[in-house]
């Protein structure tokens, strides 16, 4: 369930399936702009996740820090 706050500031609950509800009572272009949205916010996570990933303590920063020094050294290759 996800909040959901009234007209007066009460906090309301709203499940998934009215959230799908909704989302197929919308018009085209509502649908569009909702899909827009969704997008930004996922973009921007995965944006962070990727920043995470090679930060200086990082999951990725060794690999990173390897395939620099791959190509420092020249042991790059082009892919065919």
């Amino acid at each position: 369930m996800l909040p959901q706050f009234d007209l007066a500031g009460r906090l309301n609950v709203v499940s998934l399936t009215e959230i799908k509800t909704a989302v197929d009572a919308l018009s085209p272009e509502e649908l569009a702009e909702l899909a827009a949205f969704i997008r930004e916010r996922d973009n921007a996570a995965w944006d962070l996740q990727i920043d995470a990933d090679f930060a200086e303590t990082g999951r990725l920063r060794e690999v990173a820090d390897e395939v620099r020094a791959d190509i420092r050294a020249g042991r790059l290759e082009d892919m065919p």
